[in-house]
């Protein structure tokens, strides 16, 4: 969704098969419920999310039974405690088979340095692919007025540069953000970067507690390399419906509209 010289463009169309591919289902649910929705997803959807609910409630094993179960997992717990905590908890995901994991950039690049090398040694011990570490800059769940209440005057998007440019320093994958800032980002870490958004709804769904959001077409378009998307799905009377209505719908978004 970028053109040659590197700048995201909403006007290239975009593939079913790119959609499907770009998104993260949140399992925000208990462990029993995440393996049924995983069970009846097979064949739709590709990546499942493991944030903090599920993973209090399965721990490691939730990760590895998704992983039997022939997906790749993005274990969301947002890692930010000292480096030598968070280079044993990464080390220790990795054993479990994340694919993807998550630390705080607020963190610091030190903190961040240490996910990434604990990624690295947990691989190597169990001869699995390294996950790849994004850090998380800015909750989409907080807009200008709520990051002041924190200490931060800066706007969203000028506290996600910041944190994004410390996160390159520290040499992680990628950085969480919102679609809002998706553009932005993607001109700061280039091509190959991951740029994970949160807070991407169908037009036919409610925001919830998303303050920053956009639709699966519109977050691509902005530059986004996956879509995290959970109870516009998990909460569906018909999981796999929504699912590819969402497929069907952003790819159908992404092409040009011939009378504008």
């Amino acid at each position: 969704m970028r053109d040659g010289d590197g700048t995201p463009s909403a006007a290239k169309p975009v593939s079913q098969d790119r959609i499907r591919e770009s998104i993260i289902i949140a399992l925000d649910t208990d462990a029993h419920t995440a393996l049924g929705l995983a069970r009846s997803l097979s064949g739709h959807a590709k990546h499942f999310k493991v944030g903090m609910m599920l993973y209090y409630s399965g721990g490691p094993e939730i990760v590895t039974r998704l992983r039997e179960m022939d997906y790749s997992v993005f274990v969301d717990l947002k890692l930010h405690d000292i480096p030598h905590q968070v280079e044993g908890a990464a080390r220790e995901l990795a054993r479990a088979g994340a694919g993807m994991l998550s630390v705080h950039a607020s963190g610091g690049r030190l903190m961040m340095e240490a996910a990434v090398r604990g990624a690295c040694t947990g691989s190597a011990e169990c001869g699995a692919d390294t996950p790849d570490v994004v850090a998380v800059t800015v909750l989409t769940s907080l807009d200008s007025e709520m990051l002041q209440t924190i200490g931060v005057d800066r706007v969203p998007i000028a506290q996600v540069e910041l944190l994004t440019s410390l996160a390159r320093d520290a040499g992680v994958q990628g950085v969480v953000c919102s679609p809002q800032e998706a553009r932005s980002v993607r001109a700061m870490l280039g091509e190959e970067a991951l740029v994970v958004t949160p807070g991407v709804r169908p037009a036919w769904t409610v925001h919830g507690d998303q303050m920053r959001v956009a639709t699966p077409a519109e977050a691509l378009a902005a530059g986004a390399s996956h879509l995290v998307i959970g109870r516009p799905v998990t909460g569906a009377a018909e999981p796999v419906k929504a699912l590819e209505r969402i497929v069907r719908e952003g790819a159908a978004d992404s092409w040009p509209n011939p009378r504008a």
